[in-house]
């Protein structure tokens, strides 16, 4: 289903629930905050004859609610934490290249300064309502963080999390399976890459021992195995903990692990809408003029299928490009043999660090044309524009396309 975003702002939101009598968890307004007060954030600050005063907004109430309130009835020293915190970064980068005077003592903040306080904590509480409802979304165990110590920018506006394939009308990603692997103890003599004239992809440590360009068969539905089979991998999800954080040199928002990750594992499968190379032609116009797009080949037999990752897709869309990439694709066969239509899966090539940025290279065998926000280039196949790199590499060949 497409999904409409709601015009109206949450304090306009906030306003009407109170007005109605209604809650709503999700924009802030519980039975008790109805009849309470919670400070939200602290928008302002001065001193009026002696006394600290802060400018609260109150949980659940609209803007206009707002009141002046002594720091001494202040229960919320994380939220003070975070203003004084806020305070001292915007003066920090006003302070860079010039020879500002620091007042410790002031009697009240410039207007500049208050509203950068108020941007950073609306975006502080959109990034956790982001957090939140990604790893609502998420199949896998391991948690999605997200941070932005760069910039002012929010969660992405027109993009929906999704775990699997989302599949155009008339495509079927779920086909060509009708029996199993017999199995008791994966891999045997007639397992599912051997029936498919392949060898098991993975060693009894689970990690990839194949080359790249070769295809991994996993078990599927039909087959005896079970859960703990060591030929399922990819469909279980990411293991790992990652965040997902703005980037400070301009490629927009990127991928780091939380934790490391040892050589040939597996970290996560890009997904998105499968749909026609010709729509994926239409759609890379209107992308183009946009200056990015998401859309990945699935060149594995054909070219019939393109995955696009634009609006529906998972933590893979924010991945960067590398010249210097620390992941590699793999096709992936599960529960469709259809040779058209692999799922793509993303493997580490050595081993990353925790804190460290995942990246793979958009012009991989059976990559993409482009991934991340950041990412302005166009598909290589059209050769419209050639677009700088900016992954930084040693290695980098200076271009995208």
């Amino acid at each position: 289903a497409w999904y409409v975003p709601c015009l109206a702002s949450y304090e306009t939101l906030q306003e009407l629930c109170r007005k109605e009598n209604l809650s709503c968890k999700s924009i802030g307004i519980t039975n008790r905050s109805l009849k309470s007060y919670e400070v939200e954030y602290l928008c302002d600050y001065k001193v009026d004859e002696g006394t600290e005063y802060y400018l609260v907004k109150w949980k659940g109430w609209p803007e206009s609610s707002n009141t002046w309130e002594p720091q001494k009835n202040l229960k919320c020293p994380l939220l003070l934490q975070n203003f004084l915190s806020d305070k001292n970064e915007y003066l920090s980068r006003m302070r860079e290249g010039k020879a500002l005077k620091v007042r410790n003592h002031v009697k009240a903040l410039r207007p500049a300064v208050a509203d950068y306080i108020v941007k950073k904590a609306k975006q502080r509480i959109a990034l956790q309502r982001w957090k939140e409802e990604l790893n609502r979304k998420k199949n896998h165990k391991a948690m999605i963080l997200v941070e932005n110590t760069v910039d002012l920018e929010g969660p992405p506006l027109d993009f929906y999390y999704i775990n699997e394939y989302k599949p155009a009308p008339g495509i079927n990603v779920i086909n060509g399976i009708t029996t199993g692997c017999e199995c008791t103890d994966c891999p045997a003599e007639k397992c599912c890459p051997k029936e498919a004239g392949f060898i098991l992809a993975y060693n009894k440590r689970k990690k990839l021992k194949i080359q790249p360009g070769l295809p991994i068969y996993e078990c599927n539905s039909f087959c005896r195995c079970g859960p703990d089979c060591p030929n399922r991998i990819v469909q279980k999800g990411t293991p790992y903990s990652l965040c997902i954080f703005r980037t400070n040199n301009g490629r927009g928002w990127g991928v780091k692990t939380l934790q490391k990750i040892k050589t040939n594992s597996f970290v996560m499968e890009y997904v998105g809408e499968v749909i026609t190379s010709e729509e994926a032609e239409r759609r890379g116009q209107l992308y183009d003029n946009q200056g990015n797009t998401y859309l990945f080949d699935l060149d594995y037999d054909s070219d019939e299928f393109t995955v696009d990752a634009a609006r529906y897709g998972n933590v893979s869309h924010f991945v960067n490009h590398s010249c210097d990439p620390n992941l590699q694709v793999f096709n992936v066969f599960i529960d469709n043999l259809d040779l058209r239509l692999p799922r793509i899966a993303l493997f580490s090539t050595r081993t990353i660090k925790a804190g460290e940025e995942l990246t793979f290279d958009y012009q991989m065998k059976g990559s993409i044309d482009l991934t991340a926000d950041s990412a302005d280039g166009l598909s290589p196949s059209r050769k419209r524009i050639r677009t700088v790199c900016k992954c930084g590499a040693v290695c980098c060949r200076g271009y995208l396309n």
